[in-house]
């Protein structure tokens, strides 16, 4: 397992005011954005001025049909995950970065991929894509390719996407692969299934992302992607994107990544910040009804300000226990939906259709929704069960508090998870003290 030579040098260039800025402009833009940036050795000499941020999409001189579906959402300016790695992207570095939840990064990666798409020769049918994006969870992968559609709305005849997931027919994706896509987006099993059945072929490969990709090693994922990274051709462009940084993802950039830029904005895997955290002591036969109770209370609470009850989660441990907490949630008028992998696809997308609209006010989840559900403006997070591990309980709570808005959280604990009770006491102890590494890290 080593990696292969990086990225053909991009043709793409930004706008002389970006060309002209000075090493001092571009430290002084990086700290106001809060980005921090090590730069891999390239071979120009010039690896710290190519990566400069750019906070105009106008400076980024984008292909023109990328730019009029920009306007088209009104995105008045990138965010800083966009200004830093867009720049370094197009450029054709490869990239290792850290971005907090609801900062932007899908369009961050998304955009340059829709740029080299439209520079290169038109794919014929039997052709393999040019773009490929690796995900842990079918909504993650669906939430990505929902992103990559609306950034190449007005050139859809030139980029073609497919989503290659689990819980949908192979037979449409078989035909969809076989017929040609520029951008295939899929999670690492079922693209797996199509590679050995010789529906797609890694060839033209260009572009590579893998997001979240400390949640797919969690979830075993590693040998897949690795199979996959193994079989791309000399000269691809990697990026890889993590919440956290252990060694095994260290590992995997280190293996597959050319000299990459490294990039790190806000505060990596430490929501705190942004949420008020509370832990509630309960029992087992009393759970259900205390966490009925306190969403009485802030439904009360929002009903006494003539305002909604909060966009809320509430996560549960097993898939029978989520349907059982929806209903009983129902059962006292209040508008909830389950979300687990036993449901259905079709079920599982009309209860994140519903909760993103508003339709209902609480999603009742198990893990399968705690990483990669992008939802704006939840306000609430409760923990009915626990999670095992911290890093879970992190990313849990990073539905909420998003993109610099307060968010608040409420764990309900037994005797039984005195371990992770713990250790979310110490790391929030250490936190008031300023050491926010020690909350990132548990």
């Amino acid at each position: 397992d080593t990696k292969q030579g990086g990225a053909p040098v991009s043709a793409w260039r930004p706008s002389q005011r970006v060309l002209d800025m000075t090493q001092e402009q571009i430290d002084e833009i990086r700290a106001r954005l809060k980005v921090s940036v090590e730069n891999g050795d390239d071979g120009s000499g010039s690896s710290g001025l190519k990566g400069a941020p750019i906070e105009s999409f106008h400076d980024m001189n984008l292909h023109r049909d990328i730019q009029a579906d920009i306007r088209s959402h009104e995105y008045d300016s990138p965010t800083p995950i966009q200004c830093q790695a867009m720049p370094v992207a197009l450029s054709g570095r490869d990239i290792l970065g850290c971005a907090e939840t609801g900062s932007g990064k899908t369009a961050a990666f998304a955009i340059p991929m829709i740029q080299l798409c439209l520079e290169v020769p038109k794919l014929r049918r039997g052709d393999g894509p040019i773009g490929l994006v690796l995900a842990p969870t079918r909504e993650l992968a669906q939430q990505i390719d929902k992103e990559v559609r609306a950034f190449s709305r007005s050139s859809s005849r030139a980029v073609r996407t497919c989503i290659v997931v689990g819980g949908s027919s192979m037979g449409d994706q078989r035909g969809d692969l076989r017929g040609g896509v520029e951008i295939v987006v899929a999670t690492p099993g079922r693209f797996i299934d199509h590679l050995q059945q010789g529906n797609s072929a890694l060839n033209r490969v260009q572009y590579v992302v893998l997001d979240e990709a400390d949640r797919m090693l969690d979830m075993g994922f590693e040998p897949q992607i690795r199979d996959v990274m193994r079989s791309l051709p000399p000269g691809h462009q990697t990026l890889l994107f993590s919440a956290t940084m252990p060694v095994e993802i260290e590992k995997l950039a280190s293996d597959y990544l050319h000299n990459p830029v490294r990039i790190k904005v806000g505060k990596v895997s430490n929501p705190s910040a942004n949420v008020s955290q509370h832990l509630q002591k309960t029992s087992d036969a009393t759970k259900l009804e205390d966490v009925l109770a306190h969403l009485m209370e802030e439904q009360a609470a929002a009903e006494n300000n003539n305002n909604e009850m909060p966009l809320t989660i509430v996560f549960v441990e097993r898939k029978v226990k989520c349907d059982e907490v929806a209903s009983a949630l129902r059962s006292a008028k209040l508008k909830a939906a389950a979300l687990h992998g036993g449901l259905g696809q079709n079920e599982r997308e009309g209860s994140l259709r519903d909760f993103s609209a508003g339709h209902i006010r609480i999603l009742v989840a198990t893990d399968v929704a705690s990483r990669g559900l992008d939802v704006k403006g939840i306000s609430l997070v409760v923990n009915m069960d626990l999670p095992r591990s911290f890093e879970d309980y992190v990313h849990r709570i990073g539905r909420t508090g998003r993109a610099g808005v307060q968010g608040r959280s409420t764990s309900f604990y037994t005797d039984r998870d005195s371990f992770i009770v713990a250790q979310i006491r110490t790391a929030l102890a250490a936190q008031e003290a300023g050491n926010t590494f020690a909350f990132a890290t548990g």
